[in-house]
């Protein structure tokens, strides 16, 4: 028998980093994001033998263990260990055997949100296993008390509720990690335009969000006023970005986006690079109106607003810089799990 599940990945678009204690827990936080047709898969499977085996099929890390209710956090396969650990922790799962098997659709660190995501599809394989009754907003915050809480990794909240969610959705986040989660009903038509004009383009590097999330958490702390102010900026983006899209005002996305991208820079002062602000230099000079680097920042993904065709010029002057256009598509299926006997 196997149990199985998948989570989308997201395309952050307005307010990024507005989610990132102690920021939130002070001022409030809001974020405008879609789940995409990227995705992170995990299924389990039951073996005779009572062992642990754990594989990250995308990255060929394999794992295997004797049966045990805890399986040690050291560096390798810490997401898969950490869910594992934690489920034993709270409902225990009877002596067996197990396979988890794990695949994400894009690389670690590439900005949109491939950890969480996977933390939350792991999650769902349990889930379906043990017929967890978990609504998303369960699911969501037990996936972020893993990895924040029991894992010590640094990140903001909207990446777990994204993944549980899934589709185009405005979120305010507040002390004492309260999210509220507002599903967009934004017409089809104006969808159908964004995703057309939205250029995701990879940029070949990875990064590790940890220590930019750490340098804006300690300017948040050290009360500094043009950080501070950036990220004030950063959440008024997000509602410009809500009306816009409701509205169907899409003439507007690039301007927000470039507002956003002005102002994510101040936020910390290795979120760009020289590369970065070169190859967003040459996609505005070829007809994109605003773009943003996805995620945390530092390399990964970005995105661009391209408007009426300016897309396909915009794709031949990014092929200079060694990257991948990647194709996608808008997704509005949060966590699926299912069986398969």
């Amino acid at each position: 028998m196997i149990f199985r599940s998948k989570a989308p990945l997201r395309i952050g678009l307005a307010g990024g980093g507005t989610d990132v204690s102690p920021y939130c827990d002070l001022y409030g936080g809001a974020i405008l994001n879609t789940t995409i047709s990227l995705s992170a898969y995990a299924s389990i499977e039951i073996l005779e033998e009572p062992k642990i085996v754990l594989q990250a099929l995308d990255r060929l890390e394999q794992q295997e263990f004797n049966w045990d209710t805890a399986l040690p956090i050291d560096g390798t396969l810490n997401l898969l260990k950490g869910v594992y650990n934690r489920i034993q922790k709270d409902y225990g799962i009877k002596k067996s055997g197990i396979r988890l098997s794990t695949f994400v659709d894009a690389p670690a660190g590439s900005g949109l949100g491939t950890s969480s995501t996977l933390v939350v599809a792991i999650l769902g394989a349990f889930m379906e296993m043990l017929r967890l009754p978990f609504s998303p907003y369960d699911a969501a915050h037990y996936a972020y008390d893993i990895e924040r809480k029991d894992l010590k990794l640094t990140g903001g909240r909207q990446d777990q509720y994204a993944a549980t969610f899934g589709g185009v959705n405005f979120m305010e986040f507040y002390e004492e990690d309260k999210v509220i989660v507002n599903p967009l009903r934004i017409r089809e038509e104006y969808m159908n335009e964004l995703e057309n004009n939205l250029l995701l383009y990879f940029t070949s590097t990875s990064r590790e969000s940890a220590a930019i999330i750490n340098e804006q958490v300690s300017n948040v702390n050290k009360k500094n006023e043009k950080s501070i102010e950036a990220m004030h900026q950063l959440k008024e983006q997000a509602k410009m970005m809500k009306e816009a899209l409701l509205k169907g005002k899409l003439n507007e996305i690039g301007e927000i986006l470039d507002y956003g991208f002005q102002q994510k820079r101040l936020m910390a002062h290795n979120i760009s690079n020289s590369n970065i602000e070169e190859v967003y230099e040459a996609a505005k000079k070829s007809g994109a109106t605003g773009g943003k680097i996805s995620g945390a920042g530092g390399g990964g993904f970005m995105i661009f607003y391209c408007p009426v065709n300016a897309k396909y010029k915009v794709m031949q002057t990014l092929k200079n810089f060694g990257g991948e256009v990647k194709k996608y598509s808008f997704n509005h299926q949060g966590l699926s799990t299912w069986t398969v006997k």
